[in-house]
C-alpha cells in the first residue's frame, strides 16, 4: 500500500526517532508498504520519519543512479544491485573528503541543493530479519544513506545549507508546508488536512 509521504513542517520530521526490537508490529508489512511508497515516488531512500512513524528504519534503493554514464562499470553494478533496509541504524564514523552533491527529499519536493558530506561511513546496523551488521560504504551509497540516517535524527537536507541559501528557500519551504505544490506522489501536509 503507498503512505502519503509527509511534508516539510511536520513536527515528526524534527523528532530524533527511537529504536524498535524485533517484534514491532507488523514490521513485514511496514517494509513491504515503504518500499512500494519509495518506489511510487520515485526515490532512492525513506524513512521512516517520512511517513509519520518516529521509529529508526529507513530503506536504500540506489538502482536509479546504475544509468549514470559519469560512473565506471564498478560502481555502476554496486549501485544497481544495492538495497538494503536498515533498523535501529548508528553511524560509528564518517571520514574522508568531503564532496559535493545535489541531493533532494520526498519530503521537501522541487527543492534540489548542493550538499556536502564525508565520503566514507562506517555504520551499525540490523537488516529486516533483525541480523546486526557493521559496515562501511563510499561515495553514492554512503551519501544516501547519511541523508536517510539524519532522517531518524531529525535532521533535514536543507538544515546542511548555508543561512543565505536557507533565506532564499524560505518561501519555496513555507508553500510545500501549506500544500502549495504539485506533486505526483501521495502527501501530507502539516499546515492543512489536505492531502493528494
Amino acid at each position: 500500500m503507498i503512505l502519503p509521504i509527509l511534508a516539510y513542517g511536520s513536527p515528526v520530521l524534527r523528532k530524533k526517532a527511537k529504536d524498535i526490537d524485533k517484534d514491532y508490529p507488523n514490521l513485514k508489512e511496514l517494509l513491504d508498504n515503504m518500499y512500494e511508497t519509495m518506489y511510487g515516488a520515485y526515490g532512492v531512500g525513506l524513512a521512516a520519519p517520512q511517513i509519520g512513524l518516529p521509529i529508526r528504519l529507513f530503506l536504500v534503493d540506489t538502482s536509479p543512479f546504475a544509468d549514470d554514464e559519469v560512473l565506471d562499470e564498478e560502481e555502476r553494478a554496486f549501485l544497481k544491485d544495492f538495497k538494503q533496509t536498515f533498523i535501529n541504524a548508528k553511524i560509528l564514523d564518517e571520514e574522508g573528503e568531503e564532496w559535493v552533491f545535489n541531493e533532494g527529499c520526498l519530503s521537501i519536493p522541487d527543492i534540489r541543493e548542493d550538499v556536502k558530506r564525508k565520503a566514507d561511513i562506517t555504520i551499525e546496523y540490523y537488516d529486516e530479519d533483525f541480523k546486526k551488521h557493521k559496515k562501511s560504504f563510499s561515495g553514492l551509497v554512503a551519501r544516501v544513506i547519511q541523508h536517510e540516517y539524519d532522517h531518524i535524527e531529525g535532521i533535514l537536507f536543507t538544515d546542511k545549507l548555508t543561512s543565505f541559501k536557507k533565506r532564499l528557500l524560505k518561501s519555496k519551504l513555507s508553500n510545500i508546508s501549506k500544500g502549495k505544490i504539485k506533486v505526483d506522489y501521495r502527501m501530507r501536509f502539516p499546515d492543512m488536512k489536505k492531502k493528494r
